[in-house]
């Protein structure tokens, strides 16, 4: 198979320059992201990961050597945050990024 493209991983309106990339707010409401002009980081960043962890699964991974990332589920778990000496329960809900390269010790993206 073949590396994964911007527009199968990013949605089909994605696109790049050398210097800009450009992801379409409504290929990201597959995934539950209601666009407004003020999405916040961490919203946008959220859709992201979660289109990404559709299209980057573990099965797509098993079946093509070109993929080197996996998103996939972690734990769910119930964690306490003090809100000024008040403690509120919080779900935490993971998502696991597994970057796969020939042995390194670095991070680099420019290895994927």
């Amino acid at each position: 198979m073949a590396e994964p493209t911007i527009t199968g991983v990013f949605g089909s309106n994605a696109a790049q320059t050398a210097t800009t990339l450009t992801i379409d707010k409504a290929d990201l409401a597959a995934v539950g992201l209601t666009a407004a002009p003020s999405n916040t980081a961490e919203s946008l960043l959220t859709a992201i990961l979660l289109l990404a962890k559709g299209r980057l699964s573990q099965s797509a991974f098993d079946s093509n050597l070109d993929q080197s990332l996996t998103l996939t589920d972690g734990f769910q778990s119930i964690v306490q945050r003090d809100n000024g000496g008040t403690l509120e329960n919080y779900r935490q809900i993971q998502v696991n990024v597994n970057f796969h390269t020939v042995d390194s010790s670095n991070l680099d993206p420019d290895n994927y």
